[in-house]
C-alpha cells in the first residue's frame, strides 16, 4: 500500500515515519516534504505543491490514503477536491475548517454551542479597538482572525503592547489578509494544554494529552513562536479533567459542526486553558494536528497509525483503540538564528549522521526534520530552511527522564547560532515534584 502525507514540516515527519512503520505499507510519500524525509526509510519526498499536479500523483501512483498536515492546504480545499476526485483523503473539510482558519467563525461557534471560552469583542476600525483596550486595560489577547503561520496572536500584558499590536495588524497589515479583522479577547489565567482527538464525523478517539511551549525564552518568557517543545501525557489533565473537556468542549464541537450541516472528519486540537477552578476554556482550535506536539506523541503511539486513519476515512472509528507507550516522551524544539521574526537560512548542521549510526536504543529516540533540505556537496549536507528547524524527541520513565534524554541529543547535534530552551516540561516536572 501507498499513501501520501501533505506537507514538509516537524508534524509531517512525524505521521510520515509513523505510517512507515505499519506492515502493510510499501511507501510513504511526502509533498514537499524535507531533509529529514529525504533519509527516513520508507519515505519519498515528490516536488509538487498544486492540488491538481497533487490529486493526479495520488491518481497515478494509486494513492490509498492521504493525510493532509498543515493548515493552509486544508484552508485551500485540498480534502474538498479530492474528494471530488473520488480519493480518499483525511482531513476536515474547506469550510469545517473555518473553526482554525477564522478566529472570528471558531468564537461565534462556540458561543451558539455553549463551549467555555473567553470573553471577546470583533474590530476592524483600529480606533474602535482602541478605545475597547482603554475600556478594558491589559493584560489582553490580540488575535488575527485568519491564518498567521502560529504568530497572529499577542498577549499584550501592558495597554501599550495592545495598542501596539492593534496597530500592527489593522494599520500596517502585517499579517495582510489574515488580520483584516481581529478579535480582543480577555486574559485567560491557569496553566496551558493541548488536547487532539480523531474523529470521523459521529465517533471520537482522544490522543494522548500533551502540552507545548510556545514562548521563544526559557520561563515562558520572549515572543509567541509556533512552539518549542512539547511532552507528552500531561500531568495537568486528570481523568476527570479529562472527562469534562470531552463532555463540555470535543462532543460539542462535532455535534454542533453537524447541527449546523458541516461534516467534520479529521483531526482535531483543542489548545484549552486550565483554570484555577480546574475548568478547561478554549483558547483555539486547530483543524489538524499540533507541531511539535506531534512528535513526542507518535513517538509514544504504539498502535498502528494506518488503521486508525482508515477507520476515520470509513466512518467506523468506534470500532478501535489506541495502545500508547507508558513512558513519557519529550521533545526540544532547535530553532534557526533569528526565529520567530527573521530566522536565517542555509546554515550547515553537523552530527546527526553519527547520531543514528552510533547510538543504541534508536527506538527511543527520533530527530524530527522541519526546517531544512539536502544540499552543499554532493547534496548530502542538511542544511538549515526555516524557522523551526529539528524537534529531538526521546522518550524516558518520566518527564524528567525524558528531558534528561533529548537534552543530551542536542548536545551532540550543532548549527551556527541555533536557538533552544533549556526547560521543556518543566511545568510537568515540577507538577509531578510537588505531587
Amino acid at each position: 500500500m501507498k499513501l501520501l502525507v501533505i506537507g514538509g514540516g516537524g508534524r509531517e515527519h512525524a505521521l510520515a515515519w509513523k505510517l512507515s512503520l505499519s506492515p502493510r505499507v510499501h511507501k510513504v510519500f511526502v509533498a514537499p516534504g524535507n531533509a529529514g524525509t529525504a533519509l527516513e526509510c520508507g519515505l519519498e519526498n515528490i516536488a509538487i505543491s498544486s492540488i491538481p499536479e497533487l490529486i493526479e500523483f495520488a491518481k497515478h501512483e494509486q494513492i490509498a490514503i492521504t493525510v493532509v498536515g498543515p493548515e493552509t492546504s486544508l484552508a485551500a480545499g485540498i480534502v474538498d477536491a479530492f474528494q471530488a476526485a473520488g480519493l480518499k483523503i483525511f482531513g476536515p473539510l474547506q469550510q469545517a475548517a473555518q473553526l482554525e482558519t477564522s478566529k472570528i467563525f471558531a468564537k461565534e461557534f462556540m458561543q451558539r454551542h455553549h463551549i467555555p471560552t473567553a470573553a471577546y469583542a470583533r474590530f476592524q476600525d483600529p480606533v474602535l479597538a482602541h478605545e475597547y483596550i482603554n475600556q478594558k486595560s491589559a493584560p489582553l489577547v490580540i488575535k488575527a482572525d485568519g491564518l498567521a503561520a502560529g504568530k497572529g496572536v499577542v498577549v499584550a500584558q501592558t495597554n501599550e503592547q495592545a495598542h501596539s499590536a492593534v496597530n500592527d495588524i489593522l494599520v500596517e497589515k502585517n499579517f495582510g489578509s489574515a488580520g483584516y479583522e481581529i478579535i480582543i479577547e480577555e486574559f485567560l489565567h491557569g496553566t496551558e494544554v493541548s488536547f487532539i482527538v480523531m474523529t470521523d464525523g459521529r465517533h471520537i478517539l482522544p490522543l494522548a494529552t500533551s502540552q507545548d511551549h510556545k514562548r521563544l525564552y526559557d520561563g515562558d518568557l520572549g515572543p509567541n513562536t509556533g512552539g518549542m517543545g512539547a511532552y507528552s501525557p500531561t500531568p495537568f489533565i486528570s481523568p476527570s479533567l479529562h472527562a469534562q473537556i470531552m463532555r463540555n468542549i470535543i462532543y460539542p464541537v462535532i455535534n454542533g459542526l453537524k447541527e449546523e450541516g458541516i461534516h467534520y472528519s479529521g483531526f482535531l486540537y483543542a489548545g484549552l486553558m486550565i483554570t484555577a477552578e480546574d475548568q478547561a476554556k478554549v483558547l483555539e482550535f486547530n483543524c489538524r494536528l499540533g507541531d511539535p506536539e506531534t512528535q513526542p506523541i507518535m513517538l509514544r503511539l504504539k498502535s498502528d497509525l494506518l488503521t486508525l486513519i482508515e477507520h476515520a476515512v470509513n466512518g467506523t472509528l468506534d470500532k478501535v483503540d489506541t495502545e500508547w507507550d507508558r513512558r513519557a516522551a519529550l521533545g526540544v524544539v532547535m530553532a534557526a538564528h533569528g526565529y520567530p521574526e527573521n530566522p536565517r537560512k542555509n546554515d550547515v548542521i553537523q552530527g546527526l549522521q553519527n547520531l543514528i549510526i552510533d547510538q543504541e536504543n534508536t527506538d527511543n529516540f527520533h530527530i524530527f526534520h522541519a526546517g531544512t533540505y539536502l544540499g552543499g556537496k554532493d547534496e548530502k549536507e542538511i542544511i538549515t530552511a526555516g524557522g523551526r528547524v529539528l524537534c529531538v524527541t526521546a522518550l524516558g520513565e518520566n518527564i524528567k527522564i525524558a528531558q534528561q534524554n533529548a537534552y543530551k541529543l542536542i548536545e551532540k547535534i550543532h548549527f551556527d547560532d541555533y536557538q533552544v530552551r533549556h526547560d521543556i516540561g518543566y511545568q510537568g516536572i515540577n507538577y509531578q515534584r510537588k505531587k
